[in-house]
């Protein structure tokens, strides 16, 4: 039986400590159902996780004891950042999850001329990023930050070895396997795709336009695709 992860500010150099996050308690107590005895994993999201065990717990905190501690080794090997217009309703999230299973290091939303929506809850962002790092057993949980408009964005990824722009009349993103790169910034527009001026723009950046196909993408399905084939990519 696959045993459940947890991120944390754990200090996981200890033996033994006690476990006073409420939110964490209630879900152990009340929705998972854990007891005196249970196993668990920890994270404490810089590559290091503890098998624990409780040992004693009450309806405010949970005594920990550590069994063994590994370094977690499932983390992909390149690093890529998700640039993703804000979208509308719940498909924001829906990208939030599915690009941290897949292995995104980092997730930006921007603001592009045809961005509907200009705001993101980062509160409920952080939520459903860190339940997908521990359901999909992530050793780190991607960075979210702050909205930038498209200006910014492209000028903040300047630091990536490489950056792909999606759009249906780049290159087809598979004539860029076998490059070498280490670090990627996968670039997703809205519900509206981009205007002209924005691709040349993104152009002028060197950037690189690309395409993941004939069929037309919807905007969630881009971002989880682009990036799965940037971090497959070789």
């Amino acid at each position: 039986m696959r045993l459940h992860r947890f991120f944390g500010n754990f200090d996981l150099r200890k033996e033994r400590f006690a476990v006073s996050d409420r939110e964490l308690i209630n879900q152990w107590r009340n929705v998972l159902r854990f007891e005196i005895g249970s196993e668990l994993v920890l994270c404490d999201g810089k590559l290091n996780e503890a098998l624990a065990r409780i040992i004693s717990f009450d309806k405010n905190s949970a005594e920990i004891e550590i069994l063994g501690i590994s370094k977690n080794e499932s983390e992909p090997k390149r690093s890529v950042a998700l640039y993703v217009s804000i979208l509308k309703g719940e498909h924001a999230e829906i990208v939030a999850v599915k690009a941290t299973e897949i292995g995104v290091s980092e997730i930006v939303p921007i603001i592009s001329e045809r961005t509907v929506k200009q705001s993101v809850r980062p509160e409920r962002l952080l939520k459903v990023i860190r339940e997908a790092a521990e359901q999909s057993g992530r050793g780190v949980i991607p960075t979210l930050h702050e909205p930038l408009p498209l200006m910014l964005a492209l000028r903040q990824a300047s630091v990536y070895d490489t950056n792909f722009f999606l759009h249906y009349s780049g290159d087809d993103i598979s004539n860029f396997a076998g490059k070498n790169f280490h670090t990627a910034g996968v670039f997703v527009g809205p519900e509206g795709g981009w205007t002209g001026a924005e691709i040349a723009l993104a152009k002028k950046s060197d950037f690189k336009i690309v395409t993941l196909g004939n069929l037309t993408l919807r905007a969630e399905t881009a971002a989880i695709v682009g990036v799965y084939s940037v971090l497959r990519m070789m």
